[in-house]
């Protein structure tokens, strides 16, 4: 690689995509293959297969490019000058020439990342490991954002009309007319989908059973602060202030939702629920759908899309433990946990060892509690810097945030998989002292399956793991103290027996012991026969992508969103597109 002089770089990859052109013109399969290393990957997001879906190995990526380019007309693809310029960078333990492209279908505007290798013995010519192609923008739809914004001269000129106010609040009512997309949570995930439809056009509301527009955040526990760094966790359109903290409070981030909401004009029902027993009508393609409303009384919307944006962990999960009716002291779910200061000088008992059963632990010595915490199984521990934010040295390289966005989602599962294995032998590297304190105390230590470390455990499971911001000291230490679940033997009034006879007592018990995820909301408000329809949310399946996530579902005009702050970012831009060509008839309702 290093043969590859920094000024050639274009040049190469400006012959790699000629020949990648004119391959694809003559359909030339031979010509093709020989433009792709053996174990290749193509990445698709929405642009060619209006689908998120991954293909492996080169003949299956060449026949399916071959396919798919003629299908959609695509053309035109070549390095993007508005764009970060192609370099030589390390990618999943390999160096590779990065490099980041544009292109156009007969509906669409696309953008890409390709990442190259050298030919062994002949560096001037490259070939691609790993292709990605996305949507950007639907022709003839022209987001309203920069030099494209409306001008606002009716609302300043026109002194017998309604003004801007008289307008959203009209806008915002929706009492001639039901949304098209009705989105149900109001946290970072229906924000951001709801702004990207909006700039797409599409009439969205969000409705949420909290009071205020960030109560999502605002009511979780005292201590809570984001363990992603503030560079990463922007919301689509407006970048947080440049001088706001690296790790965002939970209470500046709510707060940040109320005005996100405002300033970008965004629909939003407070105190509002979505009611069980919702129905599906076929014929008309609409939801029947039941809103308790905040003055109780219900409103019945028929929107053509339901949006699922409740969060990759929905439902509380209380455990099934032994006698745990019978304690006489106060049981709650972390999700209903405040803070510490009630219980100064009193005992409390953690179940759970995930980041919020440590956040609670800590959180309640800090307040003079005497804490205990029961580890039900072996969790991942890493330190939050630098071992935390590995999987985002990205955002620090230097390319703009939508360059970002668009390189952090090239690389496709079975990669992603090997570098963050790379990621944890790296954390447990750095975090060896404190992994190892953790062991001597008792801990049990799990790293994920094959070491894919944290995120690939959000990924399938939404937990697991903890970012260590002191809670992993004060059980080194025995400040908090450590059993472990095989050695509970039951609950009595007076705290936790365990198995050698010894009581642990107790005044509180706060059970950390995680969510059920979107499919279990669902089927808990819509049914089984909807939730059959819809398929399985979450996790893998095998088309390498999330299950039914940010893509149609087995049911017409169902989706899901969740996922992390830089997640829900990037896949609201495919979410709404797909919901575009749907209105604007280019796809049909359901996939095929």
């Amino acid at each position: 690689m290093s043969e590859i002089a920094e000024r050639t770089l274009t040049h190469l990859v400006d012959a790699w995509f000629a020949r990648f052109g004119e391959a694809l013109a003559a359909r030339d399969a031979a010509a093709l293959s020989a433009l792709f290393v053996a174990d290749s990957y193509w990445r698709d997001a929405v642009a060619l297969t209006w689908h998120l879906t991954t293909t492996c190995g080169n003949a299956p990526v060449v026949q399916a490019l071959l396919e798919r380019t003629h299908a959609m007309q695509a053309n035109g693809f070549a390095v993007d000058p508005k764009r970060a310029a192609p370099r030589r960078v390390r990618r999943v333990g390999a160096e590779v020439v990065e490099a980041l492209f544009k292109f156009e279908t007969a509906t669409g505007i696309g953008a890409g990342v390709v990442r190259l290798i050298p030919v062994p013995r002949d560096p001037s010519r490259l070939r691609a490991w790993m292709l990605f192609t996305s949507l950007e923008g639907l022709k003839g739809r022209v987001e309203p954002i920069g030099r494209h914004r409306p001008s606002g001269q009716s609302l300043s000129r026109d002194f017998r009309g309604p003004n801007w106010l008289d307008q959203r609040r009209a806008d915002a009512a929706y009492a001639d007319r039901d949304p098209v997309v009705l989105v149900v949570g109001g946290g970072h995930a229906g924000l951001g989908v709801a702004a990207r439809l909006k700039m797409q056009g599409v009439d969205t509301l969000i409705i949420d059973r909290e009071a205020r527009i960030g109560d999502n955040w605002r009511n979780r526990y005292h201590a809570l602060t984001l363990h992603n760094q503030v560079q990463v966790g922007h919301l689509p359109y407006v970048p947080y202030p440049a001088t706001w903290p690296t790790y965002l409070p939970k209470d500046k981030l709510a707060n940040w939702f109320e005005a996100y909401v405002e300033m970008l004009e965004l629909n939003f029902w407070t105190r509002t629920e979505l009611l069980r027993g919702g129905t599906y009508d076929d014929a008309r393609q609409r939801w029947n759908l039941d809103l308790r409303l905040a003055d109780g009384s219900i409103r019945r919307m028929h929107p053509r899309h339901l949006i699922m944006a409740t969060g990759a962990n929905g439902l509380p999960v209380m455990p099934d433990v032994p006698g745990l009716a019978d304690f006489r002291g106060k049981v709650v779910h972390s999700s209903g946990y405040g803070d510490g200061d009630d219980w100064t000088g009193r005992h409390a008992i953690v179940l759970g060892t995930g980041t919020s059963g440590h956040d609670i632990a800590q959180d309640l010595h800090g307040a003079g509690a005497h804490v205990t915490m029961v580890q039900r199984s072996p969790t991942l521990v890493m330190g939050i810097e630098p071992s935390g934010q590995l999987a985002y040295t990205l955002y620090d390289e230097g390319p703009s945030l939508d360059d970002c966005d668009l390189i952090a989602a090239t690389t496709p599962t079975p990669l992603a998989r090997k570098t963050h294995t790379m990621f944890t032998r790296q954390a447990k590297e750095f975090d060896r002292e404190i992994l190892a304190g953790l062991e001597r105390a008792g801990f049990e230590l799990d790293f994920g399956e094959d070491d894919t470390g944290w995120q690939f455990k959000f990924l399938t499971r939404g937990g697991g793991y903890y970012f260590n911001v002191g809670c992993s000291e004060l059980i080194i230490a025995g400040e908090v103290r450590l059993e472990q679940h095989r050695d509970l033997e039951r609950f009595e009034a007076g705290g936790m027996r365990l198995r050698d006879g010894r009581l642990v007592p107790a005044d509180l018990v706060v059970c950390a012991t995680g969510y059920l995820n979107q499919g279990a909301m669902l089927r808990h408000l819509l049914g089984d026969a909807i939730a059959d329809r819809a398929g399985p949310v979450w996790g893998f399946g095998d088309e390498l992508e999330l299950r039914n996530m940010y893509m149609r579902t087995g049911h017409p005009g169902l989706w899901f969103i969740a996922g992390g702050l830089p997640q829900c970012r990037i896949n609201s831009k495919y979410l709404a597109l797909q919901i575009k060509a749907i209105e604007d008839g280019l796809i049909p309702l359901t996939r095929g």
